[in-house]
């Protein structure tokens, strides 16, 4: 099973909104950890995926963003609101260097759903390994790998596990190189004795509120290479300009020509996703819709990707 892990800023909500059915068919849980303060894109996204009846984990202690540090009105309005009758939600609770053992307790203690537990740099593994096994409400552990050892992970033997990898570098978009690996997880997750795997899709982990000039614009896809072992990869078209921060519409074009290009190629490793298809059309109409819509359709064909090879 994949667990993609969406940070809750407008684009990501739009393609949770929008993937719902997609998601719900293709065994597919996002990780959705809330940033914004104002709940109204999470609600909707989170009203699709109720209606698609898919599963999903909603984290309860958002580390980022404009929640970091207390989240009443997301466990008022949306946990015993919103999803207070609704099963197939897990509530997750993010462990790092600065959570206690009281806390996690007194949050399991609290709530009434199940309760995945995000590991993102507990220093004691063993220590809260014994804690957690005396909490019935706890049934999944989430392993960010970047955080999480195997030594760490092999103390947490009960439960479905799963393994978040992420295989996006961050760097300035003038500096991605053409082509790079991303993922093996798909493939080897089993290996890892784990039951789940995911990422952070085509937009990292690393956490920003907002962005500044774009010097280059650039256009994520995620591919599978069929000759070298269904391995993953991610290409960046980049646009030919990169040394000001002017005209993005222009250097738009410039990286979606060089995507066409690729994608035309009769011997292109591109799936043909509906978001290929998207970027095809914004090609024809000469059309640049902003660099938010950039994302949302990069992390669109990485879902419909993931969902290929589900059979979804």
């Amino acid at each position: 099973m994949y667990y993609p892990y969406f940070r809750g800023k407008q684009y990501e909500l739009i393609t949770i909104r929008e993937n719902a059915e997609r998601m719900s068919q293709s065994n597919i849980v996002p990780i959705i950890e809330p940033v914004k303060r104002s709940l109204s894109g999470l609600r909707k996204a989170l009203e699709a995926l109720v209606a698609q009846q898919a599963q999903f984990i909603l984290v309860a202690n958002p580390l980022h963003g404009e929640l970091n540090g207390g989240a009443e009105e997301l466990q008022t309005e949306i946990i015993d609101g919103l999803l207070a009758d609704y099963d197939d939600c897990h509530l997750g609770f993010i462990t790092n260097s600065t959570t206690s053992l009281e806390e996690i307790h007194a949050f399991c203690q609290g709530q009434d759903k199940a309760v995945s537990i995000i590991h993102y740099g507990y220093p004691k593994g063993g220590e809260l390994a014994v804690a957690v096994s005396e909490i019935a409400a706890i049934n999944e552990h989430i392993f960010i790998d970047a955080c999480c050892s195997r030594l760490y992970r092999r103390h947490f033997r009960d439960g479905f596990r799963v393994l978040v990898r992420d295989g996006f570098v961050k760097r300035t978009n003038r500096e991605h190189p053409e082509v790079e690996h991303f993922s093996d997880l798909h493939i080897t997750y089993q290996e890892e004795s784990v039951e789940g795997f995911g990422d952070f899709l085509t937009v990292g982990d690393d956490f920003m509120e907002g962005g500044g000039p774009a010097y280059a614009i650039a256009i994520h896809l995620t591919y599978i290479d069929r000759n070298e072992d269904n391995d993953m990869f991610v290409k960046h078209y980049v646009s030919d300009r990169t040394t000001s921060p002017t005209d993005p519409g222009g250097k738009f074009l410039e990286a979606l020509r060089k995507l066409v290009a690729d994608v035309d190629n009769p011997n292109s490793k591109i799936f043909r996703s509906g978001a290929v298809g998207e970027f095809l059309d914004l090609h024809n109409r000469g059309h640049y819709p902003g660099l938010g819509y950039l994302k949302k359709l990069s992390m669109q064909h990485h879902i419909e990707l993931i969902a290929s090879l589900q059979g979804g």
